[in-house]
């Protein structure tokens, strides 16, 4: 038989030394009363591939817990419709995301709480109350003995500064650096220097210290505190009008205050308070009256003790109205006679 004619199939040997080159279409012979036909090769099968997520929730897995979740699942739902490879790295990438997510939760939790322990340390170590809410401290240790009787309108035992001689008794507890007293002295200041000045009340200033925590460390409402009990002691008849001038120079909370020499300056009169100011000797006395009003009890009052300024009382009644309408002050002390 010839093999080297035109339908020789072309996967025969060609000339010596020609390599078989294979032949991707095999032909069948015919069979009687049929024709060739040519059957093609079986298809060519790849491999299935990776999924993409799959690896990057594995490797995200170990930095960004939430990313490694939300790519986990997309590649997991990927894998299923397509028939991909990578469903372990996609179920490592999960769990292990799952539980950084969790620690990392937990640790967030647990810095909160600490730095809300920290917050809460600091806030009680400073004393950091509202603006005119009185907290008590520790008692002042005396570093000299506390004055006692009556020196002009101070009256040193019983621990106020009295004015006026009247049968309705008014106690007026003020901190010199509270902003609500400066509105009470602008609104009922001159009232209450009426009343006193014609006889129908006896006015009984406290003046307390609990704010010194607001003048970066100058102790100012103390320092002011003592210049009014000074001023009390020797230019009696004028010293309403030194509180109305406090109140009108009041330095800002949270600022350093006015110094001794600008306290000094403030005051009117003929005698000058600053040998007083400088001595001191009133400041533990303004802060023990601090500690006893904040502590109590308040003889004769409805009330235990003082939490914060102003508090007027009137004949031992807790005036509970705006401290800024005249109005409604006065119909309140004029119904105590």
């Amino acid at each position: 038989m010839d093999n080297t004619g035109p339908d020789a199939p072309r996967d025969q040997p060609g000339p010596p030394n020609t390599p078989v080159q294979p032949n991707p279409y095999r032909l069948v012979p015919p069979t009687a009363g049929s024709t060739p036909t040519f059957v093609p090769p079986a298809p060519f099968v790849t491999a299935p591939r990776t999924n993409t997520l799959a690896i990057v929730s594995f490797v995200s897995s170990f930095f960004i817990g939430l990313v490694a979740i939300i790519t986990g699942h997309i590649a997991l739902a990927q894998i299923r419709a397509r028939g991909e490879l990578g469903r372990g790295f996609a179920l490592a990438g999960l769990i292990i995301g799952y539980v950084a997510t969790a620690v990392f939760a937990i640790l967030v939790v647990f810095a909160i709480i600490f730095a809300s322990a920290i917050a809460a340390f600091v806030v009680a170590t400073d004393s950091s109350a509202a603006p005119g809410t009185a907290t008590a401290s520790s008692a002042p240790e005396p570093s000299a003995p506390l004055p006692t009787g009556k020196l002009g309108a101070a009256n040193f035992d019983a621990g106020y500064l009295e004015f006026g001689t009247g049968a309705v008794i008014v106690d007026e507890y003020l901190d010199p650096m509270c902003p609500f007293c400066a509105q009470f002295e602008e609104a009922n200041g001159e009232l209450l220097l009426a009343g006193v000045e014609s006889g129908v009340i006896t006015l009984r200033v406290h003046s307390l210290t609990f704010l010194d925590r607001l003048s970066q460390g100058t102790d100012y409402s103390s320092r002011a505190s003592a210049a009014l009990t000074c001023q009390a002691a020797l230019n009696p008849d004028l010293a309403l009008e030194y509180v109305g001038i406090l109140f009108a120079n009041q330095p800002p909370e949270q600022t350093r205050g006015l110094t001794d020499a600008e306290l000094v300056a403030l005051a009117p009169g003929s005698v000058n308070i600053a040998d007083c100011v400088e001595s001191g000797d009133y400041l533990t006395w303004s802060q023990q009256n601090t500690e006893t009003a904040l502590t109590g009890p308040i003889e004769g009052a409805e009330i235990d003790s003082v939490e914060g300024t102003p508090t007027v009382l009137v004949d031992g009644v807790l005036y509970t109205g705006s401290f800024t309408d005249t109005a409604e002050f006065s119909a309140f002390v004029a119904a105590a006679f």
